[in-house]
Formats: structure tokens, C-alpha cells, sequence
């Protein structure tokens, strides 16, 4: 995870070079660029926590019980934090959805 997460932040940072280019005289272009890269490494902070504790619980052979209903409230309020974090973004610092869009997409494009 720690290379995926390596090789996504200098991607991140030549879309942000790109959207400087694209757009000089609006810096909200790269700021919401930026904030699409948050959000991505918000959902892949949400993404590995479970991941991790069941890859866990499978390597050492464990076969207590886990409070499934404790795991999805832990999973929806992760991503409900993810959710809060955008309209944030979108509605109250007014940054391009587009733009953010690209953002999120650095992950992908890596």
C-alpha cells in the first residue's frame, strides 16, 4: 500500500502542474485538485483499516468472534466522514467538482 500511496503523489503533483497550466489565473482549479488527492487518500485510509484487520485475523488463525455490527458502523461512519469532507469542499470553499474529479483520479492514473 505504502508504494501505491508513493507513486500517487507525484502523479497528484503533475495534475496540479497540469492545472496550473490549464487554468493560471484561477488557483481554485489546483486547490480543488488537491482536495480530490485528500479525498483519495481519505477513502484509501477508510478502504485498509478493515482490509488490515481481516487480513490480520486471517494470518494468525483466529477464531474469536468479531462484533460484525460494530465493523460496518466503523466502516459507514468512515466513509460518511468522506462523504461530510466533499460537500465541504464542493459547497463551502466553492472548488470545481471537475477539478476534483482529476484529483481523485491521480490514484488511478498511478
Amino acid at each position: 500500500m505504502r508504494r501505491f500511496a508513493s507513486t500517487a503523489a507525484p502523479m497528484l503533483g503533475g495534475l496540479c502542474a497540469a492545472a496550473v497550466a490549464w487554468a493560471p489565473e484561477r488557483p481554485q482549479v489546483v486547490l480543488a485538485v488537491v482536495g480530490g488527492g485528500v479525498l483519495m487518500g481519505l477513502t484509501v485510509w477508510a478502504i485498509t483499516g478493515p482490509a488490515d484487520a481481516l487480513l490480520r485475523g486471517a494470518e494468525t488463525s483466529e477464531n474469536r468472534p468479531v462484533p460484525r455490527g460494530f465493523s460496518l458502523v466503523k466502516f459507514f461512519t468512515r466513509h460518511v466522514i468522506l462523504a461530510f469532507a466533499a460537500y465541504v469542499m464542493m459547497v463551502r470553499l466553492h472548488l470545481d467538482p471537475v477539478a476534483m474529479l482529476v484529483g481523485v483520479t491521480s490514484v488511478v492514473v498511478a
